[in-house]
């Protein structure tokens, strides 16, 4: 019976350390993949959505929109597909408001393309497929935030799109206890989405 409460006791630990080792490894390859950038040219631009405030992009939300901005400015892509539905019932859909913010950009109305029921990553993407379809735009890249890269990109490749990543050069998670929070998130996310792929 000793014995059998040792061994219990043991493969409680060990099963404990090789969770806490794939998370840890889980943790460092979302940080690394999300420094790395593509210089590649691609059809569209697909900007996940985030919060609006108001009629305004929240610091999260612009700088993703910025960076796609700068994106079709420097003609790496040819036009910008905004996602993201409406998060509180009295805000425009996040998709709009990144329409009006790149608008008064100088993006070209003819250049922006907007899907506007989403309310989670994954259907950020499937719906900016679809509209991706309509318009014949067959290569992509992902713009978020650097954490939220890997798994966007693997949800968007699972969906059958040729996407690429393309992290925004700045974020509003800069202190060190901001981007714990995300990664934590992000790393729980990841693995949920491993499993039951939503």
């Amino acid at each position: 019976m000793l014995n059998y409460k040792i061994s219990k006791k043991w493969l409680i630990l060990v099963t404990l350390a090789l969770i806490s080792a794939l998370l840890l490894a889980s943790a460092s390859s979302i940080y690394l993949y999300g420094s790395s950038t593509n210089n590649i040219k691609a059809d569209a631009a697909i900007v996940l959505g985030a919060a609006v405030w108001g009629e305004e992009p929240s610091p999260v939300f612009r700088e993703r929109i910025n960076h796609a901005i700068n994106l079709y400015k420097n003609g790496s892509v040819k036009t910008i597909i905004f996602t993201g539905g409406v998060g509180e019932s009295n805000e425009p859909p996040e998709a709009i408001v990144g329409k009006n913010y790149a608008l008064a950009q100088q993006v070209k109305a003819a250049d922006i393309l907007t899907e506007t029921q989403s309310r989670t990553t994954h259907q950020n993407l499937t719906n900016a497929l679809e509209v991706a379809k309509a318009h014949q735009l067959n290569k992509f890249l992902i713009v978020s935030d650097p954490l939220h890269m890997k798994r966007a990109v693997l949800m968007a490749r699972n969906l059958g799109m040729d996407a690429h990543s393309s992290p925004t050069p700045t974020t509003r998670y800069r202190s060190f206890h901001s981007q714990m929070e995300f990664l934590s998130r992000e790393t729980y996310f990841y693995f949920v989405y491993l499993v039951f792929k939503i």
